[in-house]
């Protein structure tokens, strides 16, 4: 593992920016002192849209040195986007492992981060570059880009953050993203990632954070409100879709 906690120190947020974006935000506000620990080398914030998770998982990124738009480690892309309020402000508790790889040259930087809404335009951008990946992505499905960017790309001990990489994974390829998150975990690598796939958060042995009005809290896979919903889904839909559609328009 390189990241052992993230954390605000409080005196980098005044009392009066508090009650504004992005600090109002539960699972933010949890940042301020404590933080989150990372106790596996691989974890998941699970959680609504809108509950936080990926501005979470967009500022331990920036703070791994890792460009809020995504991409590698080490290197920083072509635009004007500045980082991110969380982001400036997150301090990372790093292990020795990560510290030497913080405090190395630019090239010892290993990770990726993975961001779903941004990756399609990324990926066309640097095909074939040195570092990267030969095939063209822009010629396959989207799910067939986002494996290729993974078998590339996540390789060698370092930190991969993913936003929603689900987006354009089918069944079998998020299983393929799970064997391969595992495997990482397993050689030293660190993985956090924000996810709403009931299939990616069942990675064994990854640590489980559910992200909402409460903050953020451990939980176990199998406690996953994300879990409960689609097993009474997939028993019986109609018991959701009787509240979305007329009877008569169900057929």
């Amino acid at each position: 593992m390189l990241v052992d906690r993230a954390f605000v120190p409080p005196e980098l947020v005044d009392d009066g920016e508090r009650d504004g974006w992005p600090w109002s935000v539960p699972c933010v506000k949890e940042l301020l002192g404590d933080g989150i620990a990372f106790e596996a080398p691989v974890t998941f914030l699970v959680g609504e849209n809108g509950s936080g998770k990926s501005t979470v998982v967009e500022a331990v990124a920036e703070a791994f040195g890792l460009d809020g738009r995504g991409g590698r480690a080490g290197r920083k892309y072509a635009n004007d986007r500045p980082q991110s309020p969380l982001g400036s402000a997150l301090r990372l508790d790093l292990t020795s492992a990560g510290s030497r790889m913080m405090t190395g040259s630019r090239t010892r930087k290993k990770g990726y981060f993975l961001r779903a809404e941004t990756a399609f335009g990324l990926m066309e951008t640097v095909w074939g570059l040195p570092g990267y990946w030969d095939e063209n992505t822009s010629e396959m499905s989207h799910g067939e880009g986002f494996l290729t960017v993974f078998e590339a790309m996540f390789r060698h001990p370092g930190l991969y953050v993913m936003d929603e990489p689900e987006a354009a994974l089918s069944f079998a390829s998020c299983l393929r993203l799970v064997s391969l998150m595992h495997r990482l975990g397993r050689t030293g690598a660190q993985v956090i990632c924000a996810t709403h796939s009931p299939v990616l958060a069942s990675t064994p042995g990854a640590r489980i954070l559910e992200v909402g009005e409460h903050g953020i809290q451990p939980v176990e896979w199998s406690e996953l409100l994300l879990v409960d919903h689609w097993r009474r889904y997939m028993s019986d839909p109609e018991a959701y879709l009787r509240h979305l559609i007329p009877k008569d328009e169900r057929g």
